[in-house]
């Protein structure tokens, strides 16, 4: 469990302090990095501030529901960051917008720091998504991070379930996503983590994922770490020797949270992958985590949960994206 204060994130959807820069570190970094990630880093390498070297790579889009569907009424973005053009692909839920996040073409590298600001209206639905993977390259000196925040406001439906995160053996990240959910909302995200048969190797690669109420109360955190064994930890908890772990995270207040999990639980029974399901703290929805080495295996687990819950929570089975 990683010690986290009750304080709320750096910034709420996409808003800033007055006056502060894009281009401030303190907006794109956060503001505490795991110090075995920083640690590695050599004198003077492992501050968390932008230098010469650093890309800072910036996405902010805010959607409102006009005239029945969702649009995208506000949008920035920062190279090598891209956002895509809206597309309404769903022929159950046309009133919903597709985008994807163009992957970085050369994957993270060192000193990257990322910052994607997701703000969703009252009764929009929105699906957020990648084209590839994410890789991670390896760091001789500094490390790279990434802020992600998903606002969603009442009865508002947001997924976000981007491609596998393929960190390489060296690779020394840090990625905190921050959920700031109406009670009447519902946000779905999954992430996968490809660590590939050498796993982190020297460098390591931290995830952390808070559940928060707008005023930054805390619900829920789920903390992700992997790096090279120092203890000889075996089990589920250390990925049991396997390569690929998934999660799905179920925020929502359209249904218990024992019945989000009961749907996430019967949605992959009789897969044979490895999976355990639970509720969230305070009852404010459910999660499910698998791992497995085979690839088909894992996603086709992870969209099992998705159409689980899509179904559960709107009526309608999850689509086959292009």
């Amino acid at each position: 469990m990683a010690l986290v204060t009750d304080e709320p994130p750096e910034a709420s959807g996409t808003g800033r302090p007055p006056g502060e820069s894009r281009l401030a570190a303190a907006h794109h970094t956060p503001g505490r990095v795991p110090p075995e990630v920083t640690g590695h880093a050599p004198d003077g390498a492992g501050g968390s501030g932008a230098g010469p070297s650093t890309r800072v790579g910036l996405v902010e889009m805010g959607f409102e529901r006009l005239s029945g569907r969702t649009e995208l009424v506000r949008r920035y973005s920062r190279m090598p960051l891209r956002i895509g053009r809206p597309q309404y692909q769903d022929p159950l839920r046309p009133q919903m917008a597709f985008v994807r996040l163009a992957p970085v073409a050369d994957g993270i590298v060192e000193a990257d720091r990322q910052r994607v600001d997701v703000c969703c209206g009252a009764e929009t639905e929105v699906h957020l998504g990648t084209g590839a993977v994410t890789l991670v390259r390896p760091m001789d000196h500094g490390h790279a991070t990434r802020l992600v925040h998903l606002a969603a406001g009442p009865d508002a439906y947001l997924e976000y379930l981007p491609e596998p995160l393929c960190p390489s053996p060296g690779a020394r990240f840090y990625q905190r996503t921050v959920i700031t959910a109406d009670p009447t909302a519902t946000v779905v995200i999954g992430e996968t983590l490809a660590a590939g048969e050498a796993g982190p190797g020297d460098g390591a690669l931290r995830l952390d994922l808070e559940v928060r109420r707008p005023g930054g109360a805390l619900l829920a955190l789920d903390a992700v770490r992997l790096g090279r064994d120092r203890h000889g930890a075996p089990g589920p908890a250390a990925l049991a020797g396997h390569t690929r772990t998934a999660s799905l995270h179920v925020v929502t207040g359209r249904a218990p949270a024992t019945e989000v999990a009961d749907a996430l639980h019967a949605a992959l029974d009789g897969l044979g992958v490895r999976y355990g399901v639970s509720v969230l703290p305070h009852d404010c929805g459910a999660w499910l985590r698998v791992l497995g080495d085979d690839e088909a295996a894992v996603a086709s687990a992870r969209r099992a949960g998705w159409d689980a819950a899509r179904r559960l929570l709107t009526g309608s089975r999850a689509p086959v994206l292009g």
